[in-house]
């Protein structure tokens, strides 16, 4: 009986020390106090591509540069400009098209990057993917940072755009940098990132076919854990944009909604969009719901100033043009005073 004891102590003590290691380690790989305010930034030349302008920018969040591309239209700014913020897994910066090219077509630029430790972005790959969002949050609310101090760009008018994990992010991010002036997610939840895993391993069968009604019970009764944005979500004044498709498969639909709608009762200004049969890609490359992509430029435009999409000369710089010939300067400057005057 006595050893039967210490080897039931040795094995508790072993799982303590070993839940210590992993708590150490994560602490040392995603530190919470990762931050990004200011951080170094350097700017590429603007380079004319199809009917838009690219422009490469990198910079630096707790230690490691990020790099990727931001997005402008042909015309003249200032402009609003929507951050991608990317969702699970390793992924890239995204190119011209998708949900990118019709914000920018309309006049709201887009910055997109290389998410940290992949492509041409330096750091650890996916700190994310473990539940832990300290340096992808950093790393967000850096971008702003830097978009923030170029001239071109409406300081005021900066927004998140993203799907799935970027659900847990943007809020964390919004807060932190008191410079966000919007969010548009898809397929995104404001529920606790253990109990989204949790709904994901119930949806796809690995305890048998459920319906939905059990699932809802058993999420229920497990609890929020894990990481959970619903403190950010509840410091926020900015308004949001919440997609869902109704067959979402890794995000609990029906208990974000709900959390959502409480939030909606005590002031918080969120739109809620569903869209009946779709999945969980709703920004995908085809979009799991054709309309989605669609419904969220137009939430955007309605938030912002968009930039002109061509550009122009004004007439007071044809006044002082002094090569143009006298009969040409005094025609000129007579039609500008009788605008002026209409």
């Amino acid at each position: 009986m006595r050893r039967l004891t210490v080897i039931v102590l040795l094995a508790a003590a072993f799982a303590i020390a070993t839940v210590g290691v992993v708590f150490v380690r994560d602490l040392v790989a995603d530190p919470p106090s990762a931050s990004c305010q200011a951080p170094p930034t350097a700017f590429g030349p603007s380079i004319s591509v199809a009917g838009h302008h690219q422009i490469a920018i990198d910079y630096v969040c707790a230690g490691a540069s990020q790099s990727g591309t931001l997005y402008l239209s042909a015309g003249p700014g200032p402009y609003p400009v929507a951050v991608w913020v990317h969702g699970a897994g390793p992924a890239t910066s995204l190119s011209f098209g998708g949900v990118i090219a019709p914000l920018v077509d309309s006049g709201v630029a887009v910055f997109s990057y290389d998410k940290r430790g992949v492509g041409e972005s330096q750091g650890a790959c996916r700190p994310g993917d473990n539940g832990h969002f300290n340096l992808l949050t950093a790393d967000v609310v850096g971008a702003i940072a830097a978009l923030a101090s170029r001239s071109d760009v409406r300081r005021d008018e900066i927004g998140l755009i993203g799907a799935s994990q970027a659900g847990w992010i943007a809020p964390k991010a919004t807060v932190d940098s008191g410079k966000v002036a919007f969010i548009a997610l898809a397929s995104a939840t404001p529920v606790s990132e253990r109990l989204t895993n949790t709904y994901e391993r119930l949806a796809r069968g690995d305890e048998g076919r459920l319906a939905k009604d059990e699932i809802s019970r058993r999420l229920a009764t497990a609890g929020a854990s894990g990481f959970d944005p619903l403190p950010f979500l509840q410091q926020m004044t900015v308004p949001s944009l919440w997609m869902f498709g109704t067959e979402d498969d890794r995000v609990p639909v029906t208990e974000s909604i709900a959390l959502l709608d409480q939030l909606k009762s005590r002031g918080k200004d969120i739109t809620i969009v569903t869209f009946p049969g779709a999945g969980h890609g709703l920004l995908d490359t085809p979009p799991s719901a054709p309309n989605a992509p669609p419904t969220l430029v137009d939430w955007i435009l309605k938030h912002v100033h968009p930039a002109s999409r061509y550009a122009h000369v004004p007439l007071l710089e044809c006044r002082v043009t002094s090569h143009a010939p006298a009969a040409m300067r005094s025609a000129l400057e007579t039609s500008a005073r009788s605008s002026d005057s209409a």
